[in-house]
């Protein structure tokens, strides 16, 4: 196992693979440097003398400004190191020229052809409340049904939340639109939708959002206009497990695949070794006509322009400007510092800065040009990379990606984390100690890139090979737990 990676040629910076105690010599190209400190794995140590003022380089970029001088050797972090970046900025569109490359090998899944022509890759039925009064009964429901599930329905789950009622504006049309998202998503096979009758976002409101459908996949219970609506529920549950029993798995192409890529709980090695690898695989499918989606916009910042300048168009250059400053002018809305990141965890890991966290994070995009923008909740249209609004928080962010059409979302973590989304949701560590200490929680082990000295695009083709493995039934960790988390972005005030 290498001690420590450069990552780029214009580096000033090393970043420590392993532990590497203090006063030990390595070398970098051709160049003997020894430490001065003690260097944790995942953190960063100089290669050069650092001026104060001076840019601290990683991945070839700056990632932040030096606060006092810092010798060959030493340990960069938060004690010498701050964010470089500024408020809302101009930026100028400079296409990199390049196109998307194109594989011709097919690649399958066998996944569930809905009657519209999506595909899902779950045969779930849903049950999605429009208000969080009637979350304990959606759950009671949920749980009836789950004892008499017939074979073919892979689940039944209720999505529960707080929201429905007494929001305004913009907020409520969030929770109207990821409602209806959810309810026309193709891994559920059929969906029960209870509301309650008197709030805002009542089933015959959020109609408008669902548009057609066909009335034996989607059903609806109004609880304050019934008697007794358990018995009504079980009725209504019974018949649409009977519906979505008859869909069966069959042989589809690759490139019906759409994946949301997320990372939280990130590290030093976040950058080097899980992030890199969801952007092979992420330039792997578009290769093959497939779709992925890239979110948490706040994850953006200090990397944005690389995004920006693979935009295909100056259209969607210009849709990306947007969709970087209006987070900011949301951050700035609510006197909120527009790089109070990273977390405390991150720092633990190793990642100093926001612009640290960015060039790390978007390494799951890989090198395919940028064919669409989307707003909070709305669906893919397009295939290829896609940028989508969303916050950095987990929960929040997977579920839009999921909203957006994602049947699967990839999550790279190096601190670890079990939680769900709507959609199998895989955990991918970027250090084999997290994938060996929570191997209940880790479904892939981007780790042995630098434990074991396995190439990344060999890691990159398994994890091709696992996500078809998923899309064509494979449980990931969180569904053998049987965890399905729900959570909307709530950005107004509640009344």
């Amino acid at each position: 196992m290498q001690d420590f990676i450069k990552i780029n040629k214009d580096d000033n910076v090393c970043v420590a693979l392993k532990p590497i105690a203090k006063g030990t010599t390595v070398n970098v190209a051709g160049e003997n440097i020894t430490t001065v400190e003690d260097i944790p794995q995942g953190h960063k140590f100089a290669i050069k003398p650092v001026k104060k003022g001076d840019s601290v380089i990683k991945y070839g970029f700056r990632i932040g400004i030096a606060q006092a001088d810092v010798e060959v050797g030493a340990w960069i972090h938060t004690h010498n190191l701050k964010t470089g970046l500024g408020e809302l900025l101009e930026y100028k569109y400079e296409p990199t020229g390049q196109v998307d490359k194109v594989d011709e090998e097919k690649a399958y899944f066998d996944g569930y052809v809905r009657e519209n022509g999506k595909v899902g890759v779950r045969n779930e039925v849903w049950i999605i409340p429009t208000v969080g009064c009637v979350n304990s009964i959606a759950r009671a429901i949920e749980a009836k049904a789950k004892l008499r599930k017939p074979e073919g329905v892979d689940e039944v789950v209720a999505f529960t939340h707080p929201y429905g009622c007494s929001q305004v504006t913009e907020d409520q049309e969030n929770t109207r639109t990821v409602l209806a998202d959810l309810i026309n998503h193709p891994n559920a096979g059929a969906v029960l939708v209870l509301g309650l009758g008197c709030e805002n976002s009542r089933i015959e409101v959020l109609k408008n959002y669902i548009g057609e459908y066909n009335p034996e996949r989607v059903k609806f219970l109004q609880v304050q206009d019934v008697d007794y609506e358990q018995d009504d529920a079980d009725r209504i549950l019974d018949e649409l497990m009977a519906y979505a029993s008859q869909f069966k798995r069959e042989k589809v192409d690759a490139k019906e695949l759409i994946i949301g890529m997320k990372c939280g709980g990130s590290d030093g090695l976040s950058g080097i070794t899980a992030n890199p690898t969801v952007g092979q695989f992420s330039d792997m499918l578009v290769a093959k006509g497939g779709t992925t989606i890239l979110t948490e916009v706040p994850e953006m910042f200090g990397a944005e322009t690389i995004l920006m300048n693979r935009c295909e168009n100056e259209e969607l250059f210009n849709k990306t400007v947007h969709l970087i400053n209006d987070f900011k002018e949301y951050f700035i809305k609510n006197g909120q510092e527009i790089y109070e990141n990273p977390s405390p965890g991150n720092k633990d890991g190793g990642i100093t800065t926001l612009e640290d966290k960015s060039l790390g994070c978007t390494q799951k995009s890989g090198s395919s040009l940028v064919k669409g923008v989307l707003a909070y909740g709305e669906p893919v249209d397009t295939k290829g990379l896609n940028l989508l609004s969303a916050p950095g928080n987990d929960l929040v962010a997977a579920t839009a990606l999921a909203a957006s059409g994602a049947q699967i979302v990839l999550f790279t973590t190096g601190r670890g984390t079990p939680f769900a989304s709507p959609v199998p949701t895989v955990k991918i560590a970027t250090n084999s100690r997290l994938a060996n200490k929570k191997s209940n929680w880790i479904d892939f082990n981007c780790g042995r890139i630098v434990a074991d000295d396995i190439p990344m695009e060999t890691v990159s083709k398994e994890l091709f090979q696992y996500v078809l493995d998923v899309a064509s039934g494979k449980k990931v960790k969180a569904e053998e737990e049987g965890f399905h988390d729900f959570a909307i972005f709530k950005q107004g005030v509640t009344l």
